[in-house]
């Protein structure tokens, strides 16, 4: 069986606001669906980029996501790449433990959000912002891949 190749397409979605949390965690859903992921995938995706949106809005003052189908390769999967220029996170060994949060919520937010995918990868610099790069595979392919670009 061959598979066809198409070229990675990325949307970009901005995160201002309440209503656009809402609008990536749709955006995701239908790009995780039209990919082939299972319901159990889709879940967890979503999930994550719930999450990780939140954190951007919250946390880094607002930002965008870069929602990047990855079907030219066998697994299909999904890269998301959440961007602010806010703060940035002064402590990543502690924002990344479970329980840790610098608001009102249960701070599950970065270590939840690394649990629920197969790649997780995050940059930031205080007082220059933070991007936070996940990738989930349809079927769960191992967590041995790099992130790709």
């Amino acid at each position: 069986m061959t598979h066809a190749s198409y070229p990675a397409t990325t949307t970009t979605l901005p995160i201002g606001s309440d209503a656009d949390l809402a609008w990536v965690r749709q955006r995701v859903r239908q790009t995780a669906t039209d990919l082939g992921f299972g319901l159990v995938q889709q879940t967890k995706l979503v999930t994550a980029a719930s999450e990780l949106a939140r954190n951007t809005l919250i946390h880094g003052g607002g930002g965008h996501v870069e929602i990047t189908s990855l079907d030219h390769r066998h697994p299909r999967g999904l890269r998301l790449v959440f961007v602010d220029t806010g703060p940035g996170i002064h402590d990543l060994d502690q924002a990344m433990t479970d329980g840790y949060t610098s608001g009102g919520g249960l701070g599950l937010g970065l270590s939840g959000a690394r649990r629920l995918v197969q790649e997780f990868a995050l940059d930031t610099r205080p007082g220059q912002g933070t991007t936070v790069t996940v990738v989930a595979w349809a079927g769960g392919a191992p967590a041995s891949r790099p992130v790709p670009r």
